[in-house]
């Protein structure tokens, strides 16, 4: 009986031996350590999810807010409520809590270093949620990608390109690189250089040039256009010319001119030079084509 009676008092867990797990008081309590946890569990899931979408509701109440910055806000304290759940519900267990935080301290040590590449992802995106350099519907070019933002999450930000194709960049590449952002100012400048001949009247080329191109709706006259000689090239002498109009229309309206103002200065009569090669070609007393 001896052997029994050591087993039945040795100690299998903070002070408790097996003759007291073996109780009905003991059991009866544990049950109820089991039972209190799991409400804890299920009522901690319901806060965490009323808690996000109650973040998030503030950017849908207020149009100046950014839908995604809050909706990042929101995950982040639904995650934060559950971690506190999760430590609540050890408590409740009679697992002290204390030397698991310092184990999951560690093995995040451990796979963060395993994951860089992809840490620095997240925390680019994350800058890019906070700072805002961007937001959903924005026409952005950055690391050789240019297109219409339609997601920004932690590790990628989503693209739909000009043939509408789905582009993903991650956001180290975002976030490290230069952005241009095409749809922040209600307005660009649109530049072209046009060409003319040497023998052409400069005044009445300019003159048609941009005549040409006010006389399109979409010129705005304020800022004043410029135009003026630019350069002088090998067989060309260029005009430099720069209007404003509407971020939505610039596309468009730059590959419009070119067009018409090509037709113009034709029917005008301006000579538009193009790329010209002289060939000398020198004979011998018979008439035969010199070699060279």
């Amino acid at each position: 009986m001896e052997p029994i009676n050591d087993i039945m008092n040795t100690e299998i867990y903070n002070g408790t031996s097996l003759s007291d797990v073996l109780t009905l008081d003991f059991l009866a309590g544990l049950l109820g350590n089991v039972v209190g946890g799991l409400l804890i569990l299920i009522i901690g899931f319901v806060i965490a999810g009323w808690v996000r979408r109650r973040v998030v509701a503030i950017s849908k109440r207020r149009p100046r807010l950014d839908d995604t910055l809050f909706g990042f806000l929101g995950q982040i304290a639904r995650y934060l409520v559950l971690i506190f759940t999760g430590l609540i519900v050890l408590n409740t267990l009679g697992i002290q809590t204390t030397s698991i935080i310092a184990a999951l301290g560690a093995a995040g040590l451990a796979v963060g270093l395993a994951l860089q590449g992809t840490l620095s992802n997240v925390a680019a995106g994350v800058m890019i949620i906070m700072f805002r350099p961007f937001k959903l519907g924005d026409f952005i070019e950055v690391s050789g990608e240019m297109g219409t933002v339609k997601d920004i999450s932690l590790n990628t930000t989503e693209l739909a390109s000009l043939s509408n194709t789905q582009v993903i960049v991650p956001n180290a590449s975002i976030w490290g690189n230069v952005i241009e952002n095409f749809s922040v100012y209600t307005t660009r400048r649109a530049e072209w250089t046009f060409g003319v001949g040497y023998g052409a009247n400069l005044k009445t080329a300019e003159e048609v040039i941009l005549s040409t191109i006010m006389a399109d709706d979409r010129s705005k006259s304020d800022p004043e256009p410029f135009i003026q000689v630019n350069g002088l090239g090998d067989s060309s002498v260029d005009f430099l010319v720069r209007v404003w109009v509407d971020s939505a229309d610039f596309f468009q309206y730059q590959a419009d001119m070119k067009r018409k103002v090509k037709e113009a200065l034709d029917q005008h009569g301006v000579d538009i030079p193009f790329p010209t090669r002289t060939l000398v070609v020198e004979r011998d007393e018979d008439g035969a084509i010199a070699a060279e």
